[in-house]
């Protein structure tokens, strides 16, 4: 029998952190419920001293959330758990998990501090979260290139004050599988006390090593393994959840273990994720990416249409590769569309229905067929939607290989006013920019444009995404229609109300002189 491994996911912490990335709390909220349907163990919603708006989401997921832990994140500083605890304290199952740094690098660089004032605030933060919660989450920053000796005594330290999760963060991507491996042979000589408790892994992707790492720490003894979806996160990003999943699922001969996840959402979940951050999954991508399950090679065909196990290791229905099983006519009612979306996980009542319905309708008249792929892409659509501090009214392009092109925008602001704008551009989606721009009167700069189909064929929904900087803000945003001009449009539009957001935010709750000489953002 398996032993079973937790899934800790980071989605909504470490892999927010990504540039350009700026999750509102309905969206967070809608990626929370998905992590739940997939059976994650645990979701870290966010680190709630950084911002209100962060504070609000994770508050609200821990509200309405059941099934996994949610969990907040702090550094050892009292304001940060206390605002951690107030974030998490209606969840069914909160968890406290506070970090500080071990290595000397950032002992002496970062913290500007000694090994001694390190171990008494890792000891007065473990005690000050066991005192909200019997669940407490403890990590020991850049461990990898800590001494070990000092890490070890940090971290019997915080198990002595009451730490359950004792966490051991490879925070550079540094590290390689086997020092990862002797390094928790090594821990454990050293720390007989963990071998009580449950020791995780946090990997990052600095080296393409972040899933090969978190495996080596699991067959050293870990049990929790810390991931996010689609491998987002800081700088190269963490371990990908879909990847060591399934490594975990289909090589179970090997190791003898799995996790509890429903395996089948996972290429939703890594689909929602993508649309609400606006980083696309690369075709090549293992176990959720386009190309994940396709052969292109006759030799490679032919043996798969004889016996598909010659090529394929696993199965794509057991990741979720089969949305398109569900198809809708144009003639399909409220009823068909509520019962598809109830397929698909979603819960859509009222005028939320009433809005998908709109939209499927507007879509239905120009798609011969829309499948699950497709309503999820108008599901995800309508919640970008409904945040957006200015929307999309209308636009119109004169195009010609004569002419430059024109454009004509009309933006409806957040008070319900209209503003107008006009523009010429190197191209009709250039022009389109420009007229948003005039419109807005908001000075941004493109930095990235990537235009996909939802599903094949000539009618297929097109999805855009758009990173681009205003406000000294990197921000994205996407944007779903049959016609490419105006899902750029919304895509713009909706990356440039991420990016004013962000700003707002960041003017409401000023700078404090803590946050000046000690960001609070990042994380192990």
């Amino acid at each position: 029998m398996a032993e079973q491994v937790h899934i800790f996911d980071t989605t909504l912490r470490d892999g927010e952190q990504s540039p350009g990335i700026s999750l509102n709390t309905q969206e967070k909220v809608e990626i929370a419920q998905q992590l739940a349907r997939l059976g994650v163990d645990v979701i870290e919603a966010g680190f709630p001293i950084t911002s209100p708006g962060d504070f609000e989401a994770v508050e609200a997921i821990s509200r309405c959330v059941e099934g996994p832990v949610i969990c907040g994140l702090s550094r050892t500083h009292k304001a940060d758990i206390d605002a951690a605890w107030n974030a998490i304290k209606d969840a069914e199952r909160p968890r406290i998990h506070t970090f500080i740094s071990t290595s000397d690098i950032h002992i002496t660089h970062q913290l500007q501090t000694t090994r001694d004032d390190v171990k008494g605030q890792a000891k007065a933060a473990v005690a000050l979260a066991r005192s909200y919660t019997d669940d407490v989450e403890f990590s020991p920053m850049d461990a990898t290139r800590a001494e070990i000796e000092f890490t070890a005594e940090v971290c019997a330290i915080a198990v002595a004050e009451g730490a359950t999760v004792i966490n051991i963060p490879d925070t550079v991507g540094y590290t390689t599988p086997e020092e990862y491996g002797r390094y928790f042979a090594r821990l454990y000589e050293l720390a007989p006390e963990l071998r009580g408790v449950e020791l995780s892994v946090h990997c990052h992707d600095d080296l393409g090593l972040a899933v090969a790492n978190s495996y080596a720490g699991l067959l050293a003894g870990a049990r929790q393994v810390e991931c996010a979806v689609n491998g987002i996160g800081e700088r190269s990003g963490n371990c990908s959840l879909e990847e060591i999943v399934m490594l975990l699922r289909t090589r179970g001969d090997e190791h003898r273990l799995d996790t509890n996840l429903e395996t089948r959402e996972l290429a939703r979940t890594s689909r929602m994720v993508s649309r609400f951050t606006g980083y696309p999954v690369q075709p090549n991508k293992a176990i959720v990416g386009r190309n994940a399950f396709a052969h292109e090679s006759g030799i490679h065909q032919d043996g798969v249409l004889k016996e598909r196990i010659t090529y394929e290791i696993m199965d794509a229905r057991d990741v979720g590769l089969d949305s398109n099983s569900i198809v809708l006519g144009k003639h399909s009612g409220r009823h068909a569309l509520r019962d598809a979306l109830e397929q698909l996980g979603f819960k859509v009542e009222g005028n939320a229905l009433n809005q998908a319905f709109k939209q499927f309708k507007e879509i239905a008249d120009r798609k011969k067929q829309v499948t699950g792929l497709d309503l999820e892409a108008i599901v995800s659509d309508r919640v970008r939607e409904g945040s957006a501090r200015y929307e999309l009214a209308w636009f119109d392009v004169v195009a010609s290989t004569r002419h430059e092109p024109t454009a004509k925008v009309a933006i409806t602001r957040p008070d319900g006013s209209e503003a107008v704008g006009e523009s010429g551009g190197d191209g009709p989606v250039d022009a389109i920019f420009g007229a948003i721009r005039s419109a807005t009167g908001v000075a941004s700069e493109l930095r990235q444009y990537t235009v996909s189909a939802v599903t094949e064929g000539e009618d297929a929904l097109g999805e855009v995404t758009v990173m681009l900087r205003a406000h000294r803000r990197l921000a994205s945003g996407q944007g779903v229609a049959t016609d490419i001009l105006e899902a750029s449009a919304r895509a713009y539009v909706r990356a440039l109300s991420n990016a004013l957001e962000g700003a707002a935010i960041r003017e409401a709750e000023g700078v404090t002189a803590e946050a000046a000489s000690e960001p609070a953002r990042p994380g192990p």
